[in-house]
């Protein structure tokens, strides 16, 4: 009789609780149109998912993780069942309990939904809210026993700036012409945030404000599976798990298994529906910065989906075949896989469970500990990046450690100070210290989608073993330098090392700080100050007010020690009033933009003048600039470029204010458009290079690999260093170089700062023939025209913001070379 009243109860409860989840408005409902008949602005999406946390309070938990540039709101909402939103920090204290091995009680899947990284791939938002809706209404019973968490906008800039363009110029009704204007998108395009960074290869990197608030949310959950939803061209099918090759070795047998389990069930739904898909093609799990792999490195199924459309669907368009791909369509794709992949997650909630916790207890490292020693600044920086992913470090305790050297690839000894990073394996986040850390990373397959070496010890410029063998460290508060002010000095001199020394100089000259440099090394007090010093005297700064207490407060905001000394004379070397200690320019910059600009090009640089190295730059139109004076500035940045625009008067303006003093600094493949005529600079020719005949012979099956032979996919090279140049002031004698194409440059008649001469790479993919264009080309250059300078980076320092090494070089450019 009990269970019969139980029964009746039961039933009862379940019908109201379904009756009010009906009750909720459905998307095409709440916003007052169907969904798919228009792009919907990024608050109105914002209203939706508030209004959901407010009708059902007790199954949605609405986190408001932080705000992007422009202060659009970020937020995540967590989903379950009622009784799980009760237990949600039990729930995620199991979870974290086990990945640390020490509880079998989880018992929930934690599945999180990441849409619209890329703002003009904008049809997953519109989908993660008819996603959201189904959830808690029709598919309520999966929610049972898995624990749903919806990122419905990563790029809330980059979206509007796409949905409020394309609302703006679409037809009416909507034109499916791919001539019209709607499908036309201008620069630099809805992909990237407000600083046109690619928020899906940051992940890693953590350059941008979104993905560092993002990420301290992810952390706190690790969850067993994460999604990354995207578009692709407009012809391309829908593209599902399982990845293609090359997959990292770390990825685990059931995390390859997983992948074709879900794949399965996608396919089931779209075979029944007679959509197209691929699975096993273009998209693999290598580079660690992306929204399928970090997840992945970090315990998860993490896996990309692509539907066909991007900025350039629109509402509405024909494709290739002949068919009208719709945003309707679009929606219904992306909506199945959502739905299906949270089907999957609670069809299988245990074995999930159990594989994440084997995941990080049954893990094998051939290293168990990275050493590392350098630059105070460089430590720091890695430091930071190391906090952002909550990865545990520590400092050496004096040991002598054996281990691979990362500058000799030999194995060395290394005897430790309290000043060398120690970085241990056994901690959850051992996996992704693994892949960020390791020397050179093991390809399955040679194609691949992006960069192939990323290797930290190299991008921030450090000395690093690996060890096999667990380093002992201790935790230290961070060291704190304070500067002592001595009003009877006659000058303050500083390092010049790193960027945190250019961000001290750039503050020096924004508050009229007048800073001088040393062309040569020199001692004095038995201390020896290298090439790029910083050297800043009572005598030039006279008339400043409080000049030793604004100088003091700003070397301690940036930590920065400084060296008060009495007398102009030199122990060793030039003498202060010497002509080899020269005045840094307080210059004005401008950055070209816009028109035939690699839109992240121009966003790395602009990023990097504003929130990196905060010295102020304006951004001019490249459409415009031949009616701006030119001579209102000291320096023009050109970013890399699709086209040639300096042509004719324009090409005859800029030489123009060359001679006359100005300084054009040029990235990446903008150089090729400034070789010949009075340009120092040539490109190494096909016609240097032996030609190879097998490529005429290879069948046509085989030709995307034979084509793979001339290309470069970011590698990591060890290059020579003139570091008597002031372009490479603050430099050893090598450096390791990330390159990105197989473009080489002839060496200058002088000026070479960096440059290759084995072209053989330390780590990463480079093809047989890509390399034979290499061998002695110029890295970075200048070249003196007129009575201005060329500069010559032929590798982007800046790519995505974190090869962090390379940044010192722009700021010499900058403010040392060509100085007079």
């Amino acid at each position: 009789m009990k269970n019969k009243h139980l029964g009746i109860l039961l039933f009862c409860y379940l019908a109201v609780t379904s009756m009010f989840a009906q009750t909720i408005q459905s998307p095409s409902e709440f916003l007052g149109y169907e969904l798919g008949t228009r792009f919907s602005r990024h608050h109105q999406v914002m209203d939706y998912y508030q209004y959901i946390a407010s009708m059902l309070p007790k199954q949605v938990k609405l986190v408001h993780y932080g705000k992007t540039y422009e202060q659009r709101p970020l937020i995540a909402v967590y989903i379950s069942s009622e009784s799980n939103m009760d237990q949600l920090d039990e729930i995620q204290r199991a979870h974290r309990l086990n990945r640390e091995g020490k509880t079998n009680s989880s018992d929930k899947a934690i599945v999180w939904l990441s849409y619209n990284v890329h703002g003009n791939e904008s049809v997953s938002t519109e989908a993660s809210m008819q996603t959201l809706y189904e959830l808690l209404t029709e598919k309520q019973n999966w929610l049972e026993n898995t624990v749903v968490i919806i990122d419905p906008c990563m790029n809330p800039d980059g979206r509007d700036r796409y949905v409020n363009w394309y609302n703006q110029k679409a037809n009416s009704p909507f034109n499916v012409d791919p001539n019209s204007l709607e499908h036309q998108e201008p620069w630099p395009g809805g992909r990237a945030n407000h600083y046109l960074f690619d928020l899906n290869r940051d992940w890693a990197w953590v350059t941008q404000i979104e993905s560092k608030q993002r990420l301290n949310l992810f952390n706190q959950w690790l969850p067993h599976i994460h999604v990354d939803f995207h578009e692709q061209g407009v012809d391309a099918p829908y593209y599902f798990a399982p990845a293609a090759e090359p997959l990292h070795e770390v990825i685990t047998p059931f995390q390859r298994e997983f992948q074709t389990t879900i794949g399965k069930n996608h396919a089931r739904y779209f075979d029944a529906n007679g959509w197209f898909y691929f699975t096993k093609e273009i998209f693999d799990l290598l580079y660690p910065s992306y929204g399928d792999t970090y997840p992945t490195y970090n315990g998860a199924i993490g896996m990309t989906y692509e539907q066909g459309g991007s900025g350039r669907a629109g509402l509405g368009i024909i494709t290739r075949y002949g068919d009208t791909l719709t945003l309707k369509d679009r929606i219904s794709h992306h909506h199945t896989t959502g739905l299906s992949t949270v089907e999957v997650a609670s069809l299988n909630t245990q074995n999930l469970i159990k594989e994440y916790k084997n995941f990080y207890t049954q893990r094998k490292f051939e290293h168990k500990s990275y050493v590392l020693r350098g630059n105070p600044d460089k430590l720091a920086a890695l430091q930071k990046l190391l906090d952002a992913h909550q990865i545990q470090y520590g400092f050496a305790t004096g040991t002598s450690v054996k281990g691979m050297d990362y500058n000799s690839l030999s194995v060395r000894n290394m005897q430790t100070t309290d000043q060398d990073l120690v970085i241990n394996t056994n901690q959850v986040k051992g996996t992704i210290i693994k892949v960020l850390f390791e020397q050179k990373t093991k390809l399955s397959d040679s194609l691949t989608y992006d960069i192939t070496a990323w290797s930290l010890p190299y991008a921030y410029g450090l000395e690093a073993i690996a060890s096999q063998t667990e380093v002992p460290s201790l935790q230290r508060a961070p060291l704190s330098i304070s500067t002592i002010k001595s009003e009877d000095s006659y000058a303050y001199l500083g390092d010049w090392n790193s960027l945190q020394d250019a961000r001290f100089l750039a503050e020096l000259l924004q508050n009229n700080i007048r800073v001088r440099y040393t062309e040569k090394p020199f001692q004095i007090n038995q201390k020896t100050f290298t090439q790029g010093s910083l050297i800043v005297t009572r005598g030039d700064n006279r008339n400043f007010n409080n000049f030793d207490q604004t100088l003091i407060q700003i070397a301690n905001s940036h930590n920065k020690e400084l060296t008060a000394v009495t007398t102009g004379m030199v122990d060793v070397g030039k003498d202060f009033g010497s002509e080899s200690v020269k005045m840094v320019p307080k210059i004005t910059v401008a950055l070209l933009a816009e028109g035939t600009t690699s839109s992240l090009s121009m966003g790395e640089t602009w990023h990097f003048f504003e929130q990196q190295l905060n010295y102020p730059v304006t951004v001019l139109n490249e459409q415009t600039i031949n009616k701006v004076d030119l001579s209102n500035y000291d320096v023009l940045v050109v970013p890399e470029l699709y086209g040639n625009y300096f042509v004719g008067d324009s090409l005859k303006k800029l030489n123009n204010w060359i001679q006359e003093g100005g300084k054009l600094i040029v990235i990446g493949n903008a150089i090729s458009y400034f070789t010949g005529n009075d340009y120092a600079i040539r490109k190494v020719e096909s016609t240097d290079i032996s030609e190879d005949d097998t490529a005429k012979k290879t069948p046509f099956q085989n030709s995307e690999r034979e084509y793979i032979k001339n290309m470069i996919t970011g590698a990591i090279f060890k290059a020579k260093v003139d570091n008597s140049n002031p372009l490479a002031f603050g430099y050893d004698d090598s450096y390791f170089t990330l390159k990105l194409g197989s473009e080489g440059y002839q060496l200058l008649k002088s000026g070479n700062a960096v440059y290759l001469e084995d072209n053989e790479p330390f780590a990463g993919f480079a093809g047989s023939e890509a390399k034979k264009q290499l061998k002695n080309t110029l890295i970075f250059g200048n070249q003196s025209y007129g009575n201005g300078q060329i500069i010559y980076m032929v590798d982007n320092p800046l790519f995505r913001g974190f090869w962090e090494n390379g940044k010192l070089f722009f700021a010499n450019a900058l403010f040392f070379v060509g100085n007079k």
